[in-house]
């Protein structure tokens, strides 16, 4: 079986870049195809894959700007020749799913999400623009939103990261998808030995992510908090936090870790397609508090591993940890709910998935030509 794995972008390491590696640990004589690829922003193991670039990869500060070059992305991923592929495996938050592949060929896209910025955040997105670049955008995203409906009709089967994603490809794609939640390293996220009297927020500071509520909640609460991350917003939230509140901006693992077992709660204020770092807190035995939308709604147990506010205000904010200061909470309990979304179970469940699609496959084909 020739197979060849797909993906957006691999500029820093996240979430969705998990997945290639499991992937690859899968499929290790797979390629790997993307726009853009940042060796210095990823892990050392990536050297050593067989990465191929589109030529995105030699356009002016492409492997920093690499969104600004989104209506050519389309164009991008439909030049790579995939021909002579059994299966092809494509991670997908934008564009990736759009490989051309032919009918002896079976592709299977493990969705993150749907466009974000093409459909119901688009919006949102546009909002935060001037009236030009509104104007600019608009003209764009409408041949794009265009191209993405069509092109997942090039996916023979999907594979949605959670409940909520599985509703928007049905939403936005018509198509039915099959759920298998992403990997988390429960592994090294354990419990600590001892709880300290601070909340955490681990998160991107960039505007839907939330982080300014959590700040202004806490800053009138006078409560501790501390708060780990980096990013556009860094500054102006700062600008709102009260004595109480500490920014310590990017930590790495060891440090994060760290923090997170021993927190009092976990704070995460944003609607995400699934959130993995909430699954991290768990993993630790720290409860949540999180905003009830989206992907928390699938990994935090209401008022067993965590609690919901359900407006994203800084009022509500305030009324939940008011709520989770009257609550108690099991942290085995939550560790073993945590555990259910481990890198082994994703694994397992993953390959499963794969080879029994692909069986499926073969078999229609034989019996297409009568073998």
């Amino acid at each position: 079986m020739k197979v060849a794995i797909v993906h957006d972008w691999l500029t820093i390491y996240g979430g969705s870049e998990s997945i290639i590696r499991i992937l690859h640990s899968l499929f290790p004589d797979a390629p790997i195809y993307t726009t853009v690829y940042d060796p210095e922003n990823m892990p050392e193991d990536f050297r050593q894959m067989d990465i191929r670039t589109s030529f995105l990869q030699k356009m002016p500060f492409a492997k920093k700007k690499y969104t600004s070059y989104l209506p050519l992305m389309p164009y991008a991923f439909e030049q790579f020749d995939l021909t002579g592929y059994d299966l092809v495996i494509s991670s997908n938050t934008c564009c990736s799913k759009g490989v051309i592949t032919g009918p002896d060929t079976l592709h299977i896209c493990y969705c993150n999400t749907p466009m974000r910025y093409g459909w119901e955040f688009y919006h949102e997105y546009a909002g935060r623009k001037n009236k030009l670049m509104r104007i600019f955008i608009a003209s764009k995203m409408k041949n794009i939103r265009l191209w993405d409906r069509l092109s997942a009709d090039r996916v023979d089967t999907f594979i949605a990261n959670s409940k909520n994603v599985a509703r928007r490809i049905r939403k936005h794609y018509h198509r039915e998808s099959h759920v298998i939640y992403p990997p988390v390293r429960t592994g090294m996220f354990q419990k600590g030995d001892r709880q300290e009297d601070f909340y955490l927020a681990v998160s991107r500071l960039v505007p839907y992510k939330r982080i300014d509520l959590v700040v202004e909640a806490f800053t009138q609460l006078k409560l501790p908090l501390k708060v780990i991350g980096d990013g556009g917003e860094f500054q102006a939230i700062s600008a709102k936090a009260g004595p109480n509140v500490e920014m310590l901006g990017r930590l790495d693992d060891g440090q994060v870790l760290s923090y997170m077992q021993s927190c009092k709660a976990f704070l995460f204020p944003g609607e995400e397609d699934f959130g993995i770092t909430p699954i991290e807190a768990q993993a630790c035995g720290r409860p949540v508090i999180a905003f009830g939308k989206g992907g928390a709604l699938e990994t935090v147990l209401k008022d067993k591993t965590g609690v919901f506010f359900y407006e994203q205000t800084k009022e509500a904010v305030m009324e939940a940890v008011k709520r989770f200061e009257t609550m108690t909470f099991d942290s085995d309990e939550i560790r073993k709910h945590a555990q259910s979304f481990s890198e082994e179970r994703f694994t397992e469940e993953l390959y499963g998935f794969i080879m029994e699609q692909y069986q499926a496959f073969l078999d229609q084909r034989k019996k297409e030509i009568g073998v």
